[in-house]
C-alpha cells in the first residue's frame, strides 16, 4: 500500500566522512541527549534511585545555579565510575612557558606601545603533547579573579596516551593550523581540521591525539591510526570567567554570519577501560596531576547544554556594503563573550576570509584606524598582504588599544587609483582575529624566547606623505572662490 505521509526516523546528524570519522548533534545552546546505549537515560527523571547497568549519575554545571534559565549551564551525565574515585592530587612542576597571571604586577608579564608580530613558531623535536605543548603569549586579567582571558600556543608532535586534561580555569577555544586534533571528551569524540574550531568549556575532561591519515573508508575506524612524530600548531584563547555565546544579529534577522545549525556537538561514546589514568589539572594557573584507576572517557549517556563543540569556519555568511563604504569589522564576528562591563565584550572572535568586495567609490582596504581594542590575529591559511613583513601561515601579531595602523602606501595608492569592479578578495585565506576591550601584557617566552618576534617595521609608513600639500594652490583658488583668506 502507497503511503502519503513520510516521517523522519530520527533527528538529523551530522554523517561520518574520511576526514572526521565521527557523528555530531547539529546546534548552539541547545539541550542536547544522547546515548550510546539504549535506554540509559531515564525517564521523565533526571536523578533516578537507580541507574540503568548500575551507572552513576554525575552533574556538572557551567553556571550559577541561580543563574536565569537563558545563562543557565550544565549537563548530567549516566557513567561507569564517578570522577570522585580517584586517589589524590600532587603538585607538577610551574611550567615557565605558561602563564595565567597578566597582571602588571606580574614581572613575568610586559606591556608593548607598538605593533609586534611572531613568524610561524618551531615544532618541538623532543616529544611533546598537548599538555607539555602549551605556550602562552599574551592576555589580560586573571583566572582567579574570573575576568581575562589567555592566548596560547600549542605546539605538539605526541599524542596523549592514558593521561586527559581538565581546565578549571577557562573554556578552551582551539584552532588547528597544521594537523588535525582528534579529540576525546567525557561528551564524545571530535575530529578537528585546520579551518575548523573547537570549544571544550571549562571543568571538562579531555586528551588530544594526533590522526596520521585520513581513513581508507568512510566510518572505518580500525584504519584511524594516531602518530608520535606528527607536527602540529593550534592557536589557542582560554577565557576566564564567561562563556563564547554568538553574536546577536540585529538588522540582520534570524540568521547569518556563524549559524547556529552549523555548530557540532559529539555524540555520547564510551571506553571501558579500568586501568590507570593521570588526569593533569589546571587550577589557577597552576598545574597538578591527579591518579585514578579508571578512563575518564566512560560517560554512557548525557544530556544538558553545558558541551564541547566545533565549528567549521568554512560555513561563516560574510555581510559587507553592497553600495559604498564599509560596515565596521564586527561584521566578521563568530563568537563572542560577555565581560562584567555592560555592553563591553571581553573578547570576539573574527573570521577574515574569502569573499566578494563590491563596495563603489570606496576606499576598499582597511583604512587607518587607532582602536579602543585590542587585536591580536593569527593566520590559518593563505596569504594577507599590505603588511611589511612576510606573514605566512602560523604566523602571529598584536596591536594594543589605540595603536594606530593601516595598510602600506603601496596598497593604498593601488587602492585610490584601481578600477574599481567586483572583485573576489583573499582567495584560500582564513585569518582570526581575537579582539578584546582588555589591555594584554605579552609573556617572557613571547618576547624573549620563541626567537621568532620582530617589530612591525614603522618604514613601511614613510611614503604617507601630506599630499595635501601638492594641493595648495587647487586649495587657496577655493578658499579665496569662497570668500575666504589663502592659506600662507
Amino acid at each position: 500500500m502507497t503511503s502519503t505521509t513520510i516521517s523522519a526516523q530520527t533527528g538529523t546528524t551530522r554523517a561520518p566522512t574520511k576526514e572526521d570519522p565521527y557523528q555530531y548533534a547539529l546546534g548552539f545552546g541547545n539541550r542536547f541527549e544522547t546515548e550510546a546505549l539504549p535506554g540509559v537515560l531515564p525517564y521523565a527523571q533526571i536523578h533516578p534511585q537507580k541507574v540503568k547497568y548500575g551507572l552513576y549519575h554525575e552533574g556538572m554545571t557551567g553556571s550559577p545555579f541561580t543563574a536565569t534559565r537563558f545563562e543557565n549551564t550544565n549537563a548530567m551525565m549516566y557513567r561507569l565510575r564517578p570522577s570522585v574515585a580517584h586517589q589524590g592530587f600532587t603538585d607538577l612542576p610551574d611550567n615557565p612557558d605558561v602563564e595565567s597571571s597578566f597582571l602588571p604586577l606580574n614581572p613575568r608579564v610586559k606591556v608593548s606601545p607598538t605593533q609586534l608580530a611572531w613568524r610561524p613558531l618551531d615544532i618541538p623535536t623532543e616529544p611533546t603533547d598537548f599538555v607539555s605543548g602549551l605556550k602562552t603569549i599574551a592576555g589580560a586579567g586573571d583566572p582567579t579573579l574570573r575576568e581575562g582571558l589567555a592566548i596560547h600556543m600549542y605546539l605538539a608532535n605526541t599524542s596523549m596516551g592514558k593521561k586527559a586534561f581538565c581546565n578549571n580555569d577557562g573554556d578552551m577555544l582551539m584552532m588547528p593550523q597544521q594537523g588535525r586534533l582528534d579529540i576525546q571528551t567525557e561528551f564524545g569524540k571530535m575530529m578537528v581540521k585546520p579551518g575548523e574550531l573547537v570549544v571544550i568549556q571549562r571543568g571538562m575532561k579531555y586528551k588530544v591525539l594526533l590522526p596520521m591519515a585520513l581513513l581508507a573508508d568512510v566510518g572505518d575506524l580500525s584504519t584511524l591510526v594516531h602518530t608520535s612524530s606528527n607536527r602540529n600548531w593550534v592557536d589557542v584563547q582560554e577565557l576566564f570567567g564567561a562563556h563564547y555565546e554568538l553574536p546577536d544579529l540585529g538588522p540582520l534577522g534570524g540568521h547569518g554570519l556563524a549559524n547556529a545549525r552549523d555548530f557540532e556537538v559529539p555524540l555520547a561514546c564510551f571506553d571501558i577501560d579500568q586501568s590507570p589514568w593521570e588526569i593533569v589539572y589546571k587550577i589557577g594557573g597552576k598545574f597538578f596531576s591527579c591518579s585514578q584507576g579508571h578512563t575518564p572517557f566512560d560517560v554512557v549517556a548525557w544530556h544538558g547544554n553545558y558541551v564541547p563543540y566545533k565549528y567549521d569556519m568554512s560555513k561563516f555568511i560574510f555581510v559587507g556594503s553592497i553600495s559604498r563604504d564599509h560596515i565596521d569589522p564586527s561584521c566578521f564576528c563568530m563568537l563572542t563573550a560577555r565581560s562584567k562591563a555592560s555592553g563591553i565584550p571581553l573578547t570576539d572572535v573574527l573570521i577574515f576570509g574569502e569573499r566578494w568586495d563590491v563596495a563603489e567609490k570606496t576606499f576598499r582596504p582597511p583604512y587607518f584606524h587607532r582602536n579602543s581594542s585590542t587585536e591580536f590575529l593569527g593566520l590559518i591559511m593563505g596569504e594577507y598582504g599590505g603588511r611589511a613583513d612576510t606573514f605566512l601561515p602560523g604566523s602571529m601579531s598584536h596591536e594594543t588599544v589605540f595603536c594606530p595602523h593601516g595598510v602600506s602606501n603601496e596598497v593604498r595608492q593601488q587602492a585610490i587609483q584601481g578600477d574599481q569592479k567586483p572583485e573576489k578578495i583573499h582567495t584560500g585565506t582564513m585569518m582570526v582575529m581575537f579582539e578584546s576591550s582588555m589591555i594584554f601584557t605579552l609573556t617572557d617566552y613571547a618576547l624573549n624566547r620563541t626567537g621568532k618576534i620582530h617589530e612591525h617595521d614603522p618604514k613601511m609608513w614613510d611614503g604617507l606623505s601630506a599630499d595635501f600639500m601638492k594641493h595648495l594652490d587647487e586649495v587657496n583658488a577655493d578658499l579665496v572662490a569662497s570668500g575666504r583668506e589663502a592659506l600662507v
